[in-house]
């Protein structure tokens, strides 16, 4: 991909400047959007040697953390934030390479849990070394910019009530 001799932001923010309010906002929003699209992008290709995206990774990672390796779809896609649909269907694909195995839930009929397998869990620790190496695609950003990052954010995170 060829680089812009402008920044299309800045364009888009004079025109928008021109026949509506909200320049920052507007701004800001767009160039966030844009910066997730673009460490999303970096994050899916540093995970797919890996045979991984990074919807997949955060899943295992999820179950890593959790005290048994395992959980309920549901608390999954409670604490990833995605819909139910999206859950089993990364669940399914990671049980499809070995990665989780599905199994009934103990104690409530109608669920299942995914339970992460020890391949899941080596993969993770290297999928997570590319990742660390790799700076999480945020290299450009020093530990103070990342810190002022997170604290910028997390306002609007609390105000849409993630946390």
């Amino acid at each position: 991909m060829s680089r812009l001799p402008f920044d299309p932001i800045d364009e888009a923010a004079r025109q928008w400047g021109q026949r509506w309010q909200g320049v920052p906002a507007m701004h800001a929003v767009t160039s966030l959007m844009r910066v997730q699209q673009l460490v999303l992008a970096e994050l899916d290709g540093l995970l797919r040697p890996h045979g991984l995206t990074f919807a997949r990774y955060e899943a295992l990672v999820l179950l890593v953390f959790s005290s048994r390796g395992s959980l309920p779809l549901g608390k999954m896609g409670e604490r990833l934030q995605v819909h139910p649909t999206s859950v089993t269907s990364i669940v399914r694909r990671l049980e499809a390479d070995g990665l989780v195995e599905r199994l009934p839930h103990p104690e409530d009929g109608r669920a299942v849990l995914a339970e992460i397998t020890a391949a899941g869990r080596a993969l993770v620790e290297r999928a997570t070394a590319d990742l660390v190496a790799a700076d999480f695609a945020l290299g450009a950003l020093d530990e103070e910019q990342l810190g002022r990052l997170s604290a910028l954010l997390a306002p609007v995170r609390r105000a849409a009530g993630d946390f």
